[in-house]
């Protein structure tokens, strides 16, 4: 009986596995995103989330990933809540939930500042973790809401690193805009070729977070 009582005691005792990283995911849903766009975004995370070396480093980290869309103002949405991913089980069926995700707002502007305010809202019931994260991926300039930078300085003060996907048709202003008004100052941006390259950069991306490879 006492042996049963000190084995119960020392099981007790020990502590849960720490959560290295608390990342949401943010996705542009606004106007300039089309139908296949949207296909590419989803498609591109799900497959990033399958690759052997993004599992091993979520699972390694015992992280906690959710998933936001968002696109104008009042237009913010969470489509998978906070999950925390201890095993290859259990980010194979988060991947599922991500490639099944209905689009969550149509023909709707750009507003990214409402969408940071938001997401940072979202780690009030996020689970305990050593870092706190955000990932913004977007194609556009704002049009609608209010200026980023007072978000992104809220974040500072929380201790919440912002990094960012910049997808470019021409050029390199949305991964300008992103780099002066979106990120935080340890954060970084990972610049996207059109739509279709989202899918290289969603990865890279989820690597250099994880990983703990900040700035």
């Amino acid at each position: 009986m006492k042996a049963s009582l000190v084995s119960l005691f020392l099981c007790l005792a020990q502590p849960l596995s720490a959560c290295e990283t608390a990342l949401m995911l943010t996705m542009d849903v606004s106007n300039s995103i089309d139908v296949a766009e949207y296909r590419l975004q989803v498609d591109g995370l799900a497959d990033a989330l399958l690759d052997r070396e993004v599992m091993d480093v979520i699972v390694r980290g015992q992280s906690a990933l959710a998933v936001m869309q968002w696109s104008g103002e009042g237009r913010q949405a969470v489509s998978i809540p906070w999950t925390r991913l201890r095993s290859r089980t259990d980010v194979r069926a988060f991947a599922a939930q991500a490639r099944a995700m209905p689009r969550a707002f149509v023909l709707s502007d750009t507003a990214p500042g409402e969408a940071l305010t938001f997401a940072l809202r979202q780690f009030d019931s996020a689970p305990l973790c050593e870092r706190r994260v955000i990932d913004v991926s977007g194609d556009g300039t704002p049009n609608a809401g209010g200026d980023t930078r007072p978000a992104v300085r809220a974040a500072e003060r929380a201790g919440v690193t912002i990094n960012g996907i910049a997808i470019e048709s021409m050029g390199l202003a949305i991964t300008n805009f992103y780099r002066g008004a979106v990120i935080t100052r340890d954060g970084f941006v990972i610049t996207a070729r059109r739509h279709r390259d989202y899918p290289r950069a969603i990865r890279e991306k989820l690597l250099r977070e994880l990983s703990r490879i900040l700035g």
